[in-house]
């Protein structure tokens, strides 16, 4: 049974937990049926200091994933977790013209689908993973998050 930990760590307003579980559900239908995650929403200071503890780069940032690494033979649903910026989330929608709440969407579709082994380290895996992004927005009637 699908399983969300919604931790909020930030006095901005962030979206409520069933949003986060749709969107969670959106990004892992057909590729997982049962999975767990956590996802942290925080303020500039810690989303800081992870991205610099963990990709050395000393600046806030909109979304981290920490995918779950289990020993080898241990099969849970686990997914691992996200941290998700909250004001750089609502001054990205801002300044990028989208609905903060696409917006958001977006950033959690995103970060569930580098939990799931998707990134867009090259060109192809940019191509594919961002055609997964737009295919799953528009299943939720958001429009395309790369127009």
């Amino acid at each position: 049974m699908p399983d969300l930990d919604l931790q909020c760590a930030t006095a901005a307003p962030v979206p409520d937990t069933a949003d986060f579980r749709r969107w969670v559900a959106a990004a892992t239908a057909g590729r997982r049926e049962d999975w767990e995650l956590a996802i942290r929403l925080v303020d500039e200071d810690e989303s800081r200091l992870l991205n610099r503890d963990y990709r050395d780069r000393d600046r806030p940032t909109n979304v981290l994933s920490f995918p779950a690494e289990l020993p080898a033979g241990v099969t849970l649903p686990l997914l691992g977790d996200l941290v998700i910026c909250a004001p750089v989330v609502i001054r990205e929608a801002a300044e990028q013209g989208k609905a903060e709440t696409a917006h958001w969407a977006h950033l959690t579709i995103h970060g569930v689908l580098h939990l799931l082994g998707f990134d867009h380290m090259t060109s192809v895996e940019a191509e594919c993973m961002e055609g997964e992004e737009r295919a799953i927005m528009a299943g939720l009637g958001w429009p395309d998050p790369y127009a």
